[in-house]
């Protein structure tokens, strides 16, 4: 049998004035403390967070691997469930966190998460179960993975598996979509140059998001979610395009 636990919920924000109360809330009652670390946010994220109670520290970005994982140090617990702000625990996962608090046996724990697409849950496209772990003891693991795509990792230990599922309110409309894989590209090539990756234009760029795009819409089933479930394989097969096109012109402008 385990022993009973402290949990400190940790969310990081950049203005998220649209997503943080729906996030907060749903980490009330369920973790002994709440801490989100914003990156100066612009909007009214700052001020929602204040009216909410919850502690707030404004910390400088420096990546979302690292702005995580300095999140993680400034709460009181060792004990850490960990959110972005678009997200919020179900009813079902919240149930199986206080039976975790009450009995923790084991070092992290992974949930399913349910991704929401312009209104529409998405259940297949390779886009669920999307499991992750984001309960953990960070005595164990911390944030890792290439930015800006973080993963917890742990160094020693057992990770089980919670029911239930974090719900991801991902994308409001198409063009959120469309601007975030741009972003997230223009990042993934700057890290992926640091490491001393090339960008192989044939295999990359051309052949790359047409082969996402058969994997995902038709041998992960994303024909069965429907117009939305071929608008999000169609978005998301591109990100490679953008990714390599970046690496190569990085490349060039450096020659």
């Amino acid at each position: 049998m385990g022993n009973p636990v402290q949990i400190s919920g940790v969310i990081i924000t950049y203005n998220e004035e649209k997503n943080i109360e729906r996030c907060i809330n749903s980490l009330q009652d369920l973790v002994d403390e709440i801490v989100v670390v914003d990156s100066y946010s612009t909007d009214d994220t700052k001020s929602i967070c204040q009216n909410l109670g919850i502690r707030f520290i404004e910390h400088n970005f420096e990546g979302h691997i690292e702005q995580k994982n300095f999140a993680m140090r400034q709460a009181t617990h060792h004990y850490i469930l960990s959110l972005d702000a678009d997200e919020m625990i179900s009813s079902r996962l919240k149930s199986s966190i206080l039976e975790v608090k009450k009995n923790w046996d084991g070092d992290g724990y992974s949930v399913n998460r349910l991704n929401n697409y312009c209104g529409k849950w998405i259940r297949h496209s390779g886009w669920y179960p999307d499991r992750k772990i984001r309960l953990w003891d960070r005595r164990k693991g911390q944030s890792c993975g290439t930015n800006p795509h973080d993963k917890v990792e742990l160094t020693d230990g057992k990770v089980q598996f919670l029911k239930g599922d974090l719900l991801h309110y991902a994308y409001r409309e198409v063009g959120e979509h469309i601007e975030q894989i741009n972003k997230f590209a223009i990042i993934a090539a700057e890290e992926a140059y640091l490491k001393g990756r090339k960008s192989n234009f044939l295999i990359h760029v051309i052949l790359n998001p047409w082969f996402k795009f058969f994997r995902k819409y038709f041998l992960q089933l994303g024909f069965l979610d429907g117009y939305y479930g071929f608008v999000f394989c169609s978005v998301a097969s591109v990100f490679n395009f953008f990714k390599y096109l970046r690496l190569k012109e990085l490349y060039k402008s450096k020659e």
